[in-house]
């Protein structure tokens, strides 16, 4: 995925909820007064939540998926709004985001559906949990909730409607009252898909058979619908390792050939075995970016070994090392934060070097958690206090070719050369994930005899480099400094004016 999908140099992906954002349906309306402070902050593009109808109604966060057609427009599961407001209000966050000169990506969520509207009668067998393709019954008739209706919206925008065929199985059989992983007669999982329990086709609720044309042929619909209904620009695809790979690749390929956008997309394969995200990863040529899983483990791994960990090794087998340009990297997400189904959350102390390393590296796309930069009140968590400083300096000063230093177990970094087309610009990062120490590094004539300060307030001490561009970094324990020049440093301290880029059209043409 090419950067200039993202249309900015230095593009910068904010997932703007966590999951407990508040559900009082305000998130719309409050996202879009936010949207000039978001653009003068640096961010570029916008990660929004799921907007259709979910099982839960005004408590879903969005990947309970009952109805995609109603993004908050019709009497649904107890409410018309969703827990993050109505339609019309989505339709102008989109909006304001734009005229911002912001990026919307909204989240795509097909594997599954829960809240079913009637229950159906159907043969079925109950799968052992930890191998799927081990049968533990005989054919039986069970109650499944797989046929969805949709009474309150009436057919509107779409007469298609949901039963057991287009499923593979479900989780609850409503004669028995009880739950299981149960295989629908006649079918059988999908195998494009992760290996994990036999099969990892199924995830929750009903499972999509993505084998039915049926079934692909209305996802296509929804996708031409939607894309046409409200003015989004890109994805980010939910659940991947759980859905043929090709399913995707045709449907994006088929989403950039009907609506003529650039459409840039961002996968979550959620693996941190680069191996397994290879073998998996829709095709390179369709430009298809993915988040880098293996980085978030590195990060978490770091972040508990009590600095037994080996800091050189931070980006071995790493999306961000062998396909930097489909790399989306990230330190935390909705589904990694504490109490979550994927919990493996960054701590604070370790936040800042992570995110040193996302947003000031060459390598990927970085994407910032609404978690660690607003905080998390429903837990006590307070804001990450260096990022707004590190996004910053991932819009002013994160230019140029790098040197890379990670060949030590302890005290790493790299530098930025900057560019004469950006004033000032270039850096020097130094972290430690054990105590006070200092790094030798030659950050290249480009510094030469120049006084470098840590832009993060950590080091005091300046550092002057010499006539051959070497000089000694120190950095605190367990902690990150990013040096740059004084008249960065003075520029760092100001407000930042928005891009001087226009606002952003939904349904750009491709390149």
């Amino acid at each position: 995925m090419r950067q200039e999908y993202f249309v900015y140099e230095n593009p910068t992906l904010y997932q703007c909820f966590e999951w407990y954002s508040p559900e009082d349906g305000t998130f719309w309306k409050n996202l879009a007064s936010d949207a000039a402070q978001l653009r003068q902050d640096g961010i570029t593009a916008v990660w929004l939540p799921p907007a259709g109808k979910g099982s839960a109604g005004i408590h879903d966060v969005g990947y309970g998926v009952y109805d995609l057609y109603d993004l908050g427009e019709f009497r649904q599961k107890g409410t018309v709004r969703t827990k993050y407001g109505t339609k019309q209000e989505y339709i102008a966050c989109l909006k304001a985001l734009h005229d911002n000169g912001i990026i919307t990506i909204a989240d795509i969520v097909f594997n599954h559906r829960l809240g079913g509207d009637a229950t159906e009668k159907v043969m079925a067998r109950e799968c052992d949990p930890e191998d799927r393709r081990k049968l533990i019954s005989d054919a039986h008739e069970i109650e499944a909730w797989t046929k969805f209706t949709f009474p309150g919206r009436k057919g509107k925008y779409s007469s298609f409607t949901w039963d057991h065929d287009c499923f593979d199985g479900c989780d609850y059989d409503q004669k028995t009252k009880k739950s299981g992983i149960y295989l629908f007669d006649g079918k059988d999982w999908d195998r494009q898909v992760n290996g994990e329990y036999g099969t990892y086709d199924y995830l929750m609720g009903c499972d999509l058979d993505m084998g039915n044309p049926r079934v692909i042929q209305e996802l296509k619909d929804w996708g031409h619908w939607f894309l046409k209904e409200v003015p989004v620009d890109g994805v980010r695809i939910d659940a991947m390792k759980h859905i043929n790979a090709s399913v995707i690749q045709d449907w994006v390929r088929d989403m950039r050939k009907t609506t003529g956008k650039i459409l840039p997309a961002v996968g979550e394969y959620w693996s941190g075995d680069i191996d397994t995200l290879l073998q998996n990863v829709v095709g390179e040529k369709e430009d298809i970016g993915l988040f880098d899983v293996p980085l978030h483990f590195h990060f978490f791994d770091a972040s508990h070994a009590d600095g037994n960990f080996d800091m050189g090794s931070l980006y071995r087998d790493t999306l961000s090392e062998r396909r930097p340009h489909q790399a989306v990297t990230f330190v935390n997400n909705h589904d990694t934060q504490p109490h979550q189904a994927l919990e493996s959350y960054i701590p604070a102390w370790f936040q800042p070097l992570a995110y040193a390393c996302v947003l000031l590296r060459e390598q990927g796309i970085p994407c910032v958690f609404a978690g660690d930069l607003n905080g998390i009140p429903h837990d006590g968590i307070a804001p990450c206090a260096e990022l707004k400083t590190l996004l910053k300096l991932h819009r002013l000063a994160a230019y140029g070719p790098e040197i890379a230093y990670f060949d030590d177990a302890d005290t790493v970094g790299f530098v930025r050369l900057g560019r004469r087309d950006h004033e000032d610009s270039g850096l020097v990062v130094v972290m430690t994930d054990r105590g006070s120490t200092s790094r030798k590094i030659n950050c290249s004539k480009s510094f030469a005899r120049q006084t470098l300060v840590d832009a993060l307030g950590h080091v005091q001490q300046e550092v002057t480099v010499n006539e051959e561009g070497i000089g000694e970094f120190p950095v605190e324990g367990g902690s990150v400094s990013v040096y740059v020049t004084k008249a960065m440093q003075k520029k760092l301290a100001q407000p930042v004016s928005p891009r001087t880029q226009g606002s952003v059209r939904s349904g750009m043409a491709r390149h």
